[in-house]
């Protein structure tokens, strides 16, 4: 089912989580190990990610290095279909432009249909560590906006080769999410520039959007209340994630350029260990989820990044 239909359904809230693929050489074991707790809940559907390769240099005989590709986790086509054979609930890939030509995504998409998913949240992919800028693969896309077009043809029955004759096609419904960002994303020159971008996305075919993490309700909604009066109308997600370490303080808004409010940072500083930081973390969480829920989001969407405890406790103290 289409996570817009699961909107369209509900009479309360909906709970949805991400989680991460497991490192290289794990098995499936430990995704079901992070779902099966949350699944008392019964969240309507789940995202999960995809992280693109990475470039290691390895020095040969001679003393030249030679660089090779690694992958660190698997990919999300396998995952997604367990998790829906195993639960019976939807299964939401993350589809990037990052590492991907377009023949690749558009061989992607043929499969995530063949196994019936029926969602993606499209977005473009962080830049290789190596790279300071994001660069598209060769025939690839530059802009998550470029690969919503592309998801978008194929449910226009439009494919790469134009030989391919109609009557052949499989059919496709696949319902797009996108990514907003409420302290707007870091490399936009400001929030109207970045809202712009962000319609464009829906008028080409995003359904839903989902939201970079914030910690200040109030970002949230004038981000919604801003979008309203652009004209975007599709249903806006809110994503949370709970801080769990003093080093977060830090690098959270060094990687994804978010704030932090200054009540909580004095109350994580203050703490003598790291249990209590998770601890402050939860309960503030906690307090967001419910004012939003009493605000009447749609769903809650819960960034678990492999610490499904934490999600749990503020599920249970919200749900």
């Amino acid at each position: 089912m289409k996570v817009t239909d699961h909107i369209a359904k509900a009479k309360n809230s909906l709970f949805s989580f991400e989680i991460l693929p497991p490192l290289r050489g794990h098995d499936i074991k430990d995704i079901f190990y992070t779902l099966d707790p949350l699944m008392e809940f019964n969240p309507p559907f789940i995202d999960v990610t995809y992280h693109r390769e990475e470039f290691v240099y390895v020095e040969k005989e001679n003393g030249l290095l030679q660089r090779r590709t690694i992958s660190r986790r698997p990919g999300t086509v396998g995952i997604c279909a367990a998790i829906m054979n195993k639960y019976g609930i939807d299964a939401v890939p993350h589809l990037i432009c990052g590492g991907f030509n377009r023949q690749m995504t558009e061989n992607a998409l043929i499969d995530l249909n063949f196994l019936g998913i029926d969602n993606v949240l499209v977005l473009r992919g962080d830049p290789l560590k190596s790279e300071k800028s994001f660069f598209a693969q060769k025939d690839g896309h530059q802009y998550a906006v470029e690969l919503v077009e592309q998801v978008q043809n194929l449910n226009n029955g439009k494919y790469l080769d134009n030989t391919f004759e109609q009557k052949d096609s499989p059919l496709f419904d696949f319902c797009i999410g996108i990514a907003g960002y409420p302290e707007k994303h870091f490399e936009a020159p400001n929030m109207e520039s970045d809202l712009f971008f962000l319609k464009k996305k829906v008028e080409t075919g995003g359904n839903y959007i989902v939201t970079q993490m914030f910690f200040d309700n109030q970002k949230y909604f004038s981000f919604v209340k801003k979008c309203r009066s652009e004209g975007i109308s599709v249903p806006i997600i809110p994503g949370i994630k709970p801080i769990t370490s003093k080093k977060q303080l830090n690098s959270l808004p060094s990687r994804f350029y978010l704030n932090i409010p200054h009540e909580l940072v004095k109350e994580i500083e203050k703490a003598k260990d790291k249990k209590i930081v998770s601890h402050i973390g939860i309960e503030w969480a906690i307090q967001q989820s419910k004012e939003l829920k009493d605000s009447g989001v749609e769903v809650i969407h819960y960034y678990t990044m492999d610490k499904p405890e934490n999600i749990y406790k503020i599920v249970q103290a919200v749900y």
